[in-house]
């Protein structure tokens, strides 16, 4: 299994298996178009030449940066693949220079593993909540946010 940035034809299998969980009220649901849109925001995580896992880093400002639409196929699951798509996203944002990395998850156990902190949503700027205003969950969204400061 290798994880490595996405490319303009593995847009099809992210919406595939994002949406699998967006269905389960597990996370945000994306359009074809928006992964097309960031496809540069991605990594993906093979095997067998089948897309298994998925992560973005979305830059929001100079020194915030999100983690969204992780998702891991349910059968490879607990098997630290999402751990390692949230790494390198952490990766890349230490190269970009972001310092500061969050997340809205229903997964906060995951995030807390790779030394994120559960904070409060509000403490967020209201440019995070562009996403939100589409999801019909908003305004009574239980997702947690977690930040992870960057050294």
């Amino acid at each position: 299994m290798q994880i490595k940035k996405a490319g303009i034809k593995d847009a099809a299998a992210i919406h595939s298996l994002v949406n699998k969980f967006a269905k389960n009220d597990e996370m945000l649901p994306r359009s074809l178009n928006e992964i097309y849109e960031n496809i540069r925001d991605f990594y993906i995580c093979r095997n067998n030449g089948r897309i298994i896992g998925t992560s973005a880093l979305h830059i929001l400002w100079e020194n915030l940066a999100e983690i969204r639409s992780t998702a891991v196929s349910k059968e490879y699951q607990n098997r630290g693949i999402g751990k390692k798509l949230i790494e390198r996203c952490l990766k890349e944002a230490r190269t970009l220079g972001v310092n500061k990395v969050f997340a809205l998850t229903y997964y906060p156990a995951l995030f807390r593993k790779l030394g994120f902190e559960e904070i409060d949503k509000n403490a967020l700027p209201q440019k995070i909540w562009g996403d939100c205003l589409k999801c019909p969950k908003f305004p009574e969204c239980n997702e947690i946010a977690v930040l992870k400061t960057l050294s």
